[in-house]
């Protein structure tokens, strides 16, 4: 018995791939080797000579050294650079986050008169370009005495319009009777924001989180404007400064410290990156 099926098993024709299937596939893989290139390439600049970057900086490292690693750290102050960047994208990270979810809760749930009015007046504020509201927000901030303080980053970026809509946009898929359930139940809406929509709105929260610590992480111009004393320096600002006094012959401490400056995001990403497809695959707009 078990001979026939083995030979019924062999017997049967072989499933033929889609054409469709293959170069979608193929795509994929294209995109992702696009992708993945510019990563990899500075992984291997970061481990090789100095002399083979300059000559020879797409080729494989013919020698691994880590020599461009110890010597970031004993030129630069990594840790504090680190500390002080830590410090702009976890506050502007809370913040903007609670800020904005709450912002978000009550245009989608919260019945109130003209909040479509205000909803798409905020809306239509993100076709203002942002370099309009440079200067009058540096003399804001130099009246208010925050020039060489966080403040003068933290506050501005306190709440995005961008963020407001894409968790009011997730919030509008949460069921309004689930709401109305807490109501009866005798919460105030504080109560029902914390316990309920906090909870199933956790892909989004996470979406917002990721693309605020990076924007903050990321962030050169802002630092450089308004932090002008070293010791307030973040990574961004630390890694200008090192570029221009690093000599030719030791580029690989620059792709050791670009290496070092793009490994919490890679890591943040990957250790998120569920959350932030669920996010974008439940968003409605309406």
């Amino acid at each position: 018995m078990s001979e026939i099926s083995a030979k019924a098993v062999l017997t049967q024709p072989r499933r033929r791939i889609p054409w469709s299937t293959i170069i979608i596939y193929t795509l994929l893989v294209l995109g992702a080797i696009v992708v993945l290139y510019p990563f990899i390439y500075m992984l291997m600049n970061s481990v090789k000579p100095g002399r083979e970057i300059l000559h020879q900086p797409t080729s494989l490292p013919s020698e691994i050294t880590f020599s461009g690693y110890t010597g970031v750290f004993e030129r630069l102050n990594m840790g504090l650079l680190f500390r002080n960047s830590l410090i702009l994208a976890i506050s502007i990270t809370v913040l903007n986050t609670l800020l904005s979810a709450l912002a978000a809760y009550a245009i989608a749930k919260i019945p109130f008169p003209g909040r479509n009015f205000i909803f798409s007046f905020m809306l239509a504020t993100m076709m203002i370009p942002g370099i309009l509201f440079l200067i009058p927000t540096y003399v804001l901030m130099f009246n208010l005495g925050w020039v060489g303080q966080y403040h003068a980053l933290i506050v501005p970026a306190a709440v995005t319009v961008f963020n407001i809509f894409l968790l009011r946009q997730f919030m509008v898929t949460i069921p309004n009777e689930v709401v109305e359930a807490g109501r009866l139940d005798g919460a105030n809406e504080l109560t029902i924001f914390l316990r309920i929509i906090m909870p199933l709105a956790r892909p989004a929260l996470a979406t917002v989180a990721i693309l605020n610590f990076m924007a903050s992480w990321n962030d050169f111009f802002g630092p450089l404007l308004y932090l002008n004393t070293p010791d307030k320096w973040t990574v961004q600002l630390g890694l200008l400064q090192f570029q221009s006094s690093v000599p030719g012959e030791n580029a690989q401490q620059i792709w050791a410290a670009t290496t070092l400056v793009t490994l919490p995001l890679v890591l943040i990403f990957f250790l998120l990156q569920d959350q932030f497809m669920k996010a974008f695959a439940n968003v409605t707009f309406k």
